[in-house]
């Protein structure tokens, strides 16, 4: 059984109390941790109020409640994700530059995420920033942004593209292996490999001069499957298996017909026939989702 699940709340079909219960009958399972994730989980009206029930299931079963974020809320809501019994958040943060995180955001503003960051450090919350590599729009960025985690004691994770839905830009051409920015960036930093691991696919290296971790999601030049023990509910209540297949279980009409019992036989099936391993091909997606539906 896998021990970690990730919940993507959307104001969607799933209502609190189904949510609430999934996570209940996954904990039962053996599921230690619960990340919520998106999407941005927390423009969900209840979020707050489910973030603070899973995290009274904090060691009743569940170890850890963690969010990923892409810190726009996190100036609202850091005190109360703190009291709720949240430590850690992952942050998106694809560049320090304002016109370059607009241009690939579409949208966003860097100084609000950026307070956001500060409030929830602030509230005491442990962060990891992850930087989504892309050749020729903020690959000119790796050394500040480690500079700039170091000085503030942000562990960074970089992150490889994976072909996961229709995009407007050529993916092939904004590919970038962190194979080659390892080797590049050893010529300026002392990277040491880690033993730490978080129970999610990255590959993680001390790096003394900024005294934080680096860690490296490479789904295209090393494949993480072969330690993955993840599933991801979305908030319509499907279950995937897998980020690079169709393989999926609808539970929302299960739990609601079925209760619990239904739900584990139905992860029963979802877990026995979990893929092996992805199949990512730059030139063509593997699956018509996007990364904001499966979630991180």
């Amino acid at each position: 059984m896998a021990e970690r699940m990730t919940f993507l709340p959307r104001r969607d079909l799933l209502d609190f109390e189904e949510i609430v219960a999934l996570a209940d009958v996954l904990i039962a399972r053996g599921v230690k941790r619960i990340r919520l994730t998106g999407g941005e989980p927390l423009v969900r009206r209840d979020v707050m109020d489910l973030v603070e029930q899973l995290g009274r299931r904090i060691g009743g079963g569940l170890d850890e409640l963690t969010l990923t974020t892409n810190g726009t809320q996190l100036a609202d809501h850091a005190e109360r994700l703190y009291a709720a019994g949240v430590r850690r958040l992952n942050i998106s943060l694809d560049s320090l530059d304002p016109m370059c995180f607009e241009h690939i955001t579409r949208r966003g503003r860097l100084e609000q995420v950026l307070k956001g960051i500060e409030a929830a450090a602030d509230a005491g919350l442990a962060i990891k920033i992850n930087m989504m590599a892309l050749a020729g729009v903020n690959d000119d960025e790796f050394d500040r942004m480690l500079a700039w985690c170091g000085s503030h004691a942000f562990d960074l994770t970089l992150i490889e593209t994976m072909p996961l839905g229709e995009v407007d830009d050529h993916r092939p051409e904004r590919y970038l292996s962190l194979t080659d920015v390892l080797a590049d960036l050893r010529q300026r930093w002392t990277l040491r490999p880690s033993a730490h691991r978080s129970g999610g696919p990255a590959r993680y290296y001390d790096v003394d001069q900024a005294g934080i971790r680096l860690g490296l999601i490479t789904p295209m030049s090393h494949n993480f499957c072969d330690g993955c023990n993840r599933i991801r509910i979305a908030a319509t209540g499907t279950v995937y298996g897998c980020l690079g297949h169709e393989q999926k279980v609808e539970l929302r009409e299960i739990l609601r017909q079925g209760g619990p019992a239904a739900v584990d036989a139905a992860l029963n099936d979802l877990l026995a026939g979990k893929p092996r391993r992805h199949a990512f091909d730059l030139a063509q997606p593997a699956t018509a989702r996007h990364m904001s539906v499966t979630g991180g």
